[in-house]
């Protein structure tokens, strides 16, 4: 495949953009970038027009790869690589390894952030990044070529290529590798591969809780690992999994621009609603707003150091410039570390209300509503208030009868008043990124006396 992207004039530096689901074909061309020093710059395949065209323009690629399927989205005027000829061509091509010459700092991939606030930035994944992060990954999770890896998260994401593909390749274990997930499915993946090890996302582990209890105990007794992230696991979704598999899902926390920081330990406490310890040559500091250190059990704003840092947003030195503080990345994440070490996040600073000069944090109220009865998912965003400058309102995704009433008479019993959501507001579903983060910025308007 290397042989096959310089015959067709692609060669170091340049970007290549690929623009397809999970496949052979899609590892290939990573690795094949590799090689040759291309920047490689996935795709979310659940991008469209706009979406596709703003990552066109910021990139430059040399050409876009695709499918028959996909092709169609991609803008015209930019040059196209269906990936079947690829395909085809690379098969006639000589086995000799080409190599450019890089080093660990040379630019391995252009990762889009998942623009939940706006136009997405280009986060500079190094070489160095992607190989530190696997490294730390299957030792401290204790991967091995004895591992079954079952991968169903999507390549184009930094948990599936930077997480899932890299542990997989430096590890030696096996793997199995999916389209995509798909639930209905999972039980018989599950049960004829055995996996040993399975990443995934919180909505996956919630359909995952719908699993029949015998098939889930014999998918339990094969699994030797579950890790989740990318997004908050409710406490009560890690305490129903373990009930019925057996298993204690092992939370991390990371970044497209960091890849992994923090996680749980592999042989230690799990600890429910913690995302658990900075992993090695990672280091952590929980800062105020004047960028002085809080105590434990203070809320603070995450700041990063190490090798598993971006180094910059492509062509956005402003961004860049601001997204460091004396070397430091600051994260956007609000964090709470226990006297143990132990952290647990709040939410994301952008989505700190501040209501009547009280600052409240949308996750508190999250977990809490979704122990009451009837609350299948909820997400808590801020309103404008004329008096109060924001309000928190909920919406809920309903299990079965819901009743608004009784939820916020349980708030008021259990929160502050500031705390208390101003509206209920139930909605079918909650819009997420393609690893299942929520978009609050797309959740329906509210306004005083609906």
């Amino acid at each position: 495949m290397a042989h096959a992207l310089a015959r067709r004039g692609a060669g170091a530096g340049d970007r290549l953009c690929v623009y397809l689901p999970n496949s052979i074909a899609y590892i290939d061309l990573f690795l094949a970038a590799t090689r040759l020093g291309i920047i490689f710059v996935p795709v979310n395949i659940l991008y469209r027009d706009r979406e596709i065209r703003h990552i066109l323009q910021d990139s430059q690629p040399v050409a876009v790869v695709s499918d028959g399927t996909h092709r169609e989205h991609v803008p015209d005027g930019v040059p196209l690589w269906p990936v079947e000829d690829l395909v085809r061509e690379a098969a006639d091509q000589p086995e000799t390894r080409r190599v450019a010459v890089t080093d660990g700092d040379t630019p391995a991939a252009l990762v889009y952030t998942s623009g939940t606030t706006g136009a997405s930035k280009g986060a500079i994944l190094s070489h160095n990044v992607f190989a530190v992060n696997a490294l730390n990954l299957i030792s401290c999770w204790q991967i091995t070529a004895a591992d079954r890896l079952l991968l169903t998260l999507p390549l184009f994401h930094v948990h599936g290529l930077g997480n899932g593909l890299h542990c997989w390749l430096i590890s030696g274990c096996r793997m199995r590798l999916a389209e995509r997930f798909d639930h209905a499915k999972a039980a018989e993946w599950m049960l004829d591969f055995k996996p040993s090890l399975f990443f995934g996302v919180p909505t996956m582990y919630v359909r995952l809780l719908e699993m029949e209890e015998r098939a889930a105990r014999r998918i339990g007794e094969a699994m030797r690992l579950f890790v989740s992230g990318s997004a908050p696991l409710p406490s009560q979704v890690l305490e129903a999994f373990r009930n019925l598999y057996g298993h204690t899902i092992l939370e991390r926390y990371g970044m497209s621009e960091t890849l992994m920081n923090i996680s749980n330990p592999y042989a230690g406490e799990r600890r429910p609603g913690s995302v658990g310890l900075p992993l090695p040559g990672v280091s952590v500091r929980n800062l105020d707003p004047e960028g002085n250190p809080v105590g434990d059990g203070e809320t603070g704003e995450l700041y990063l150091r190490g090798s598993n840092v971006f180094s910059g947003y492509w062509r956005r030195p402003d961004a860049t410039s601001a997204a460091f503080r004396d070397g430091w990345f600051r994260t956007g994440d609000i964090a709470v570390r226990a006297p143990d070490g132990y952290y647990t996040l709040q939410g994301r600073r952008s989505d700190l209300i501040i209501s009547g000069g009280f600052n409240i944090y949308p996750r508190e109220i999250e977990e809490f509503l979704a122990e009451q009865t009837g609350v299948a998912e909820v997400a808590v965003a801020g309103v404008a208030d004329t008096l109060r400058g924001e309000v928190p309102v909920a919406y809920v995704v309903a299990r079965g009868e819901l009743d608004c009433g009784a939820l916020e008479s349980a708030c008021r019993r259990h929160l502050a008043s500031f705390k208390i959501p101003r509206a209920f507001i139930v909605v079918e579903k909650l819009p997420r990124t393609a690893l299942g983060k929520i978009q609050k910025h797309l959740l329906p308007e509210w306004k005083r006396g609906q």
